[in-house]
């Protein structure tokens, strides 16, 4: 920290870095200010700002993860604190594009996450994303039916290193990677369809019979689409 700071200054750092770090969970600008005697915003913004830069080359860093500030261990030194490995479960391809549908286009209900993906979503990958912590209920759409919709989490950006969602790969980013998929222009035909039957529709009472977490690579998606045509066919 500077030591040409004016004494209120540093009063202000310490009693900020001191409340972070005795905190068990991150703490907003607003809740700082609060628990430090309300404390002007401006303050405990600049206060932010140096300890930030003070512990930027550090081997722990001040983080800002959804407007939530905490501290964390520097990401180049997690492998020296690791005493076990831990066990990688991958997402299934299914659990994967909901995931993303719900980042880039919350808040959005399961009938327009499966008019999206073109196919049904099993209640179960929802359930998985939703214990993951990455997505919760965000209330109901104001529409007949009132269906559930869905957004996001802070502990979503926190795992995946994003300030905000402002910082999720753009269009070109994901065209770029090949992840992209049909799925924006599956979006835009489903934003310029005015069937209210269709728009309210919540997807029925079928469900993918399909585990969220899987161990084959194949795209489950579209053996989801097969079977579906095969009982039609049926």
């Amino acid at each position: 920290m500077s030591e040409t700071n004016p004494p209120e200054l540093d009063d202000v750092l310490r009693a900020v870095e001191a409340t972070l770090f005795a905190s068990e969970e991150p703490m907003t600008v607003d809740a700082l200010a609060g628990h430090l005697g309300d404390l002007e915003k401006s303050a405990v913004r600049d206060a932010l700002a140096e300890l930030g830069a003070h512990y930027e080359k550090r081997g722990i860093q001040l983080v800002e993860r959804g407007k939530r500030w905490h501290f964390e261990t520097a990401a180049d030194l997690a492998h020296i604190l690791r005493r076990e490995r831990e066990q990688v479960r991958r997402l299934s391809r299914a659990a994967t594009e909901v995931l993303a549908i719900i980042a880039y286009h919350e808040p959005v209900s399961r009938a327009e996450i499966e008019a999206i993906r073109g196919v049904q979503t099993a209640k179960g990958t929802l359930d998985v994303l939703m214990e993951a912590g990455w997505i919760k209920l965000a209330g109901r759409r104001e529409v007949p039916g009132r269906p559930v919709i869905y957004a996001t989490t802070p502990e979503f950006l926190d795992h995946f290193g994003l300030g905000s969602r402002r910082d999720l790969p753009g269009i070109d980013e994901l065209k770029a990677t090949g992840l992209l998929d049909p799925v924006d222009d599956a979006f835009e035909a489903l934003m310029g369809d005015d069937d209210p039957d269709n728009a309210d529709e919540e997807g029925g009472e079928g469900e993918e019979e399909t585990s969220a977490l899987e161990g084959d690579p194949e795209d489950q998606s579209e053996g989801d689409a097969e079977e579906s045509d095969a009982a039609t066919n049926a």
